[in-house]
C-alpha cells in the first residue's frame, strides 16, 4: 500500500496565482530538495498517510480542486498515485526542479530553476508564478516554456494583515512598477496573508 508524508490537508482558498479565490483541498507534502530563505511554509516533518486515507479526507470536503503543495510535491507524487485522485480536478504547486506527474490538470511553477531546466522539464504550464522582490532580474518570456500565465508575486513576510512595512512595500511597487512596464505578465500577491487564512 502506497503511502505519503503528509504535513497537513486543509480546506481554503486559493490565496495566490491564476486561481486565487477558488476553494480548494490543499495537500502539504513534506519534504524539498531546496531550501528559499524566504519560504514561509513548514514542510519538514510529515505524517505517513496510505492513499486511500489521502482520499478519505479530502472527501470530506466540497471542492473538486486539489492542491499538490508542499515543500516540492514531486519528490512523493507520481503517476500511480496521481491516478488515484482521477475523480478530482489536480493541482500542483513546483519549484521546476523535476517534472510533474501525467494527467496533472493545472501546473504552477515557481521558478527556482534555470530557464534552460524548465525547458527540459515543461513543454506548457498554466502558470509560471515567480517570488520577487525589490531589484530582481527576470527572465524573457520567450526564454520560458509556453504558458497560460506569466505571474509576478512580491515576496512578502509571514502576516501583513494590519500594515504592510517597508520591505514588504519595496517588492510590491517594484513589482507593480515591472508589470507596468511589460503588460504580459501579470501581478499576483499572497491574499491568504492579507486575510489571515491558511
Amino acid at each position: 500500500m502506497r503511502r505519503l508524508s503528509v504535513v497537513e490537508i486543509f480546506y481554503s482558498l486559493q490565496g495566490e496565482g491564476a486561481n486565487m479565490g477558488k476553494p480548494a483541498v490543499f495537500i502539504r507534502l513534506a519534504g524539498c530538495n531546496l531550501n528559499c530563505s524566504f519560504c514561509d511554509t513548514e514542510w519538514k516533518n510529515g505524517t505517513e498517510m496510505s492513499v486511500e486515507e489521502i482520499l478519505l479526507e479530502v472527501r470530506k470536503y466540497p471542492s473538486k480542486m486539489l492542491i499538490w503543495t508542499g515543500g516540492e510535491p514531486t519528490l512523493q507524487l507520481d503517476d500511480d498515485v496521481l491516478a488515484s485522485f482521477s475523480d478530482f480536478y489536480n493541482c500542483i504547486e513546483t519549484n521546476g526542479t523535476n517534472p510533474v506527474p501525467k494527467g496533472m490538470d493545472y501546473i504552477a511553477c515557481s521558478p527556482k530553476v534555470s530557464c534552460k531546466i524548465l525547458q527540459k522539464n515543461f513543454v506548457f504550464v498554466n502558470e509560471f508564478r515567480f517570488p520577487v522582490q525589490k531589484n530582481d532580474v527576470l527572465p524573457a518570456i520567450s526564454e520560458l516554456p509556453k504558458a497560460e500565465n506569466y505571474i509576478v508575486s512580491p515576496i512578502f513576510s509571514k502576516k501583513i494583515k494590519g500594515g504592510i512595512d517597508k520591505k514588504n512595500a519595496e517588492n510590491l511597487t517594484f513589482c507593480i512598477d515591472f508589470v507596468k512596464r511589460n503588460p504580459e505578465w501579470r501581478l499576483s500577491f499572497q491574499s491568504h496573508k492579507l486575510l489571515e487564512i491558511e
